[in-house]
């Protein structure tokens, strides 16, 4: 049983402090960078909410490490990674990562991370608790940059508040929080002076090209194609040769098919032979289990917002984007109208009804706001008229940072952040081979949250414990030999 301390509570952003130092213009600068960065001076912006969990008995905590914690969305609050997997305490799910009856019940997580390294997980604004403050309007926060600046000046004032500094730091995301923590390490770095040892990407997205299904954007198809086929393994659509195989097995077969006759069949377009076209259309069913004939009318392309309908059609049911396992009742069968997830709603309500009694009952923390696990930002800005890349953020990290080490964590059954595109992305950063090797990847047979199954969260804790120790014993880099 772990002792340890909880704090939950807000840091104030104000404006000195999102903004870079500015030239006043002639002469000697009308404010001190004291006066420009004094807390008690900047304009308030917003209230970042946090949880944060410190060991006791630790003789130097500023050594000790601390990672900083975050989900995706945009618009996530910091819950799943939290009472998830990562906490030292978890909502009780069935092994398999079901829920089960309401109300939710909160249990200690035999897999926290927490006996390796403090825990602070932060809820961006508009997300859990965090707002921006009354006439501030929220939207200043919400884009790519933005929310880089908010959230890097809120890991550097609890660094500061907290006596950090000297403390080895890791960022961990899951999602578009990846995308984040990739920007971040370039962002800390560049902006703040901090270097982390290490960055945990869940369900990887560094490049929405490779996820965003877009008329003119071919690059998801066989991105996704493995994907698919894991899914259609497990639930036994595939053809008997193939299902009688391991699912390793398999989707190195779909692989191979993706990366190549299918990769080139896209890119021929309309040059493309007839006769071409009726031998990928049979091998793309046999990987999806779809018919082939329905493929060969949507010129080889099912977008995964079609095939989650498709895949069980025949029996009233759709599958889960962010875990295909998980199967659900179709509200308009025989349409293309979105149903909803039936991954998703085995723990939005389990997950927000536990945290809210947890955050009140044991950790102390009142208040009358509603705790929002998810919202919807509509007007969020990515990246102007582009798909944003942040793969060469993480690139320019790792070659300043030459120490800096990286895990992603895929799950087979991920129909949202599919892992052959975190693969395909990572591939082609064109690393130097100095540093390509502080990227590591592990598997597991789970969905979006990897965490949620209790076999997959427990190998994710083993998994842990070499990464840390990786990012915790690398030998000094002689930049200056001859």
């Amino acid at each position: 049983m772990l002792s340890y301390k909880a704090i939950a509570g807000y840091l104030l952003l104000r404006d000195t402090n999102l903004e870079q130092p500015k030239d006043t213009g002639q002469g000697a600068p009308k404010e001190t960078p004291q006066d420009q960065y004094d807390p008690t001076k900047g304009k308030p912006k917003a209230q970042i909410f946090f949880v944060a969990y410190l060991l006791n008995g630790v003789e130097d905590s500023a050594s000790r490490p601390v990672t900083f914690v975050f989900n995706g969305g945009p618009g996530s609050s910091s819950v799943w990674l939290h009472m998830g997997g990562i906490g030292p305490r978890r909502v009780q799910l069935s092994d398999s990562g079901e829920a089960l009856p309401p109300p939710a019940k909160i249990v200690d997580n035999e897999s926290t991370w927490l006996d390796r390294t403090d825990l602070v997980f932060i809820d961006p604004v508009s997300t859990g608790f965090s707002r921006a403050v009354r006439g501030e309007d929220p939207k200043q926060f919400y884009g790519y940059k933005q929310d880089l600046a908010s959230v890097g000046d809120f890991i550097r004032l609890w660094t500061t508040r907290y006596s950090r500094w000297s403390s080895p730091k890791f960022l961990a995301g899951e999602s578009y929080g990846t995308t984040r923590a990739a920007g971040l390490s370039e962002y800390l770095q560049d902006r703040y002076g901090i270097y982390v040892n290490g960055i945990v990407l869940i369900s990887s997205v560094l490049s929405f090209q490779s996820v965003e299904f877009e008329a003119g954007n071919d690059v998801p198809y066989p991105l996704y194609l493995p994907a698919y086929t894991a899914a259609a393994w497990y639930h036994k659509r595939l053809p008997p040769d193939l299902e009688q195989l391991s699912l390793g097995t398999v989707l190195s077969q779909a692989e191979k098919f993706a990366s190549n006759d299918y990769f080139l069949a896209l890119a021929r377009g309309d040059a493309i032979p007839p006769s071409e076209v009726d031998r990928v259309s049979q091998q793309l069913a046999r990987y999806t289990g779809l018919d082939a004939g329905y493929l060969k009318q949507l010129s080889l392309r099912e977008p995964v917002d079609r095939f989650i309908n498709d895949l069980l059609k025949n029996e009233n049911r759709s599958i889960g984007r962010y875990d295909s396992r998980f199967r659900g009742i179709r509200i308009h069968p025989g349409t293309d109208e979105e149903d909803f997830d039936p991954s998703d709603e085995a723990v939005n309500g389990p997950f927000t009804g536990a945290f809210n009694d947890y955050i009140r009952r044991e950790l102390k923390f009142e208040t009358d706001l509603p705790y929002e696990t998810l919202v919807d930002l509509k007007s969020w800005k990515l990246a102007e008229n582009k798909f944003l890349d942040v793969a060469t953020s993480l690139k320019e990290a790792m070659s300043k940072n030459p120490y800096l080490k990286v895990w992603i964590c895929c799950g087979f059954y991920d129909l949202a952040t599919p892992y052959y595109a975190a693969q395909s992305v990572v591939r082609g950063m064109n690393l130097d081979p100095t540093v390509r090797g502080n990227i590591q990847f592990t598997y597991y047979e789970s969905g979006h949250m990897v965490y949620i199954e209790r076999g997959s969260r427990a190998k994710l804790r083993e998994d842990l414990d070499s990464f840390i120790a990786d990012a915790l014993s690398v030998k000094p880099v002689n930049n200056t030999a001859r």
